[in-house]
């Protein structure tokens, strides 16, 4: 089968910091380095690792690249196994970060989408007709077109998984009727089922209630995740690791557990799989190189820590 992540491709500048700048201040990075990132870009080096040996798993990019300076994310890709000729080249920047993080591990970021925000209905058209009823497709909002990317691959019989972030208001006129998973955090859940931010049964409930045909998948950080569908609902503890960088720790965890639905796992054993390679993700620094491989995840000893 195959699996297309059509989203956001970044260079991320990352600072590391005692902590974060203040209005007026001018503050001395302790290091600076260089990655590949965004969240499509990070989403979708997740699903590579996490394909493993499940070679029949076919894992796509779409989106926009600058021409002068799209080789490095392009080559990055590549280089995990990922198809990357439908992406589009700009005469433009490819989006870039610049990411702060303090010494406890949380950031803070700066973006501009660039390249990420020149697509276009033709472009759209060209990369969904390698697709088919039945292919997977991964979505966020860190890139335009996106209501008619959802339309347009729902037209086409793709299962349609969606991650509204970063969240703003054009996400609530997407035809949200037609996403058969959504993957948000407290936040998001909140903002697209127009509910305070509240506790996990609470904002399960609202977003299901909103959305009653889709699986909804709920992370709450040091709280777990929760996920419902038809089925029933189910809920996932974390696992006992050092942070060092949260970058991609949700990216992480969409790669992993899209990959875990597509290989037929239970979802008990996909929200596992997720939720520890979330973890091993945030104890290193980095955006997408910190992002762990399938065999890292399946042999590594971690210590369960069930909700409370």
């Amino acid at each position: 089968m195959k699996i297309l992540n059509f989203g956001s491709l970044n260079i991320d500048y990352v600072y590391a910091v005692p902590h974060f700048v203040k209005p007026g201040e001018t503050l001395a990075a302790i290091q600076r380095e260089v990655f590949p990132g965004g969240k499509g870009l990070n989403q979708t080096m997740a699903l590579a690792r996490a394909r493993g040996d499940a070679k029949d798993i076919e894992i796509y990019i779409a989106g926009g690249v600058g021409k002068e300076d799209g080789v490095f994310l392009k080559q990055s890709l590549a280089a995990a196994g990922v198809n990357t000729n439908l992406l589009s080249e700009y005469e433009a920047p490819s989006g870039h970060t610049f990411i702060q993080v303090d010494a406890s591990g949380q950031n803070c970021i700066v973006h501009y989408s660039g390249a990420n925000k020149m697509q276009t209905k033709e472009t759209v058209d060209a990369v969904l007709s390698h697709f088919s009823q039945g292919d997977y497709i991964i979505l966020q909002n860190e890139m335009n077109m996106g209501g008619y990317i959802i339309a347009r691959a729902k037209e086409k019989g793709m299962i349609i998984f969606f991650n509204p972030s970063p969240f703003e208001k054009n996400v609530l006129d997407m035809p949200l009727s037609l996403v058969d998973y959504f993957l948000v955090n407290e936040v998001e859940a909140a903002d697209i089922a127009g509910v305070p931010v509240t506790d996990g049964d609470t904002l399960l409930a609202a977003v299901s209630k909103k959305f009653s045909t889709a699986a909804i998948v709920l992370t709450l950080g040091k709280n777990g995740v929760f996920f419902k569908d038809a089925g029933g609902i189910y809920k996932h503890g974390i696992y006992d690791t050092p942070v060092v960088d949260t970058t991609a720790a949700g990216d992480t965890f969409t790669g992993y557990f899209v990959v875990c639905i597509a290989r037929g796992l239970p979802i008990e054993d996909a929200l596992a799989y997720a939720s520890k390679a979330s973890s091993l993700c945030v104890s290193r620094k980095g955006a997408s190189p910190s992002i762990p491989l399938f065999e890292e995840v399946e042999t590594c000893l971690l210590t369960y820590i069930p909700q409370k």
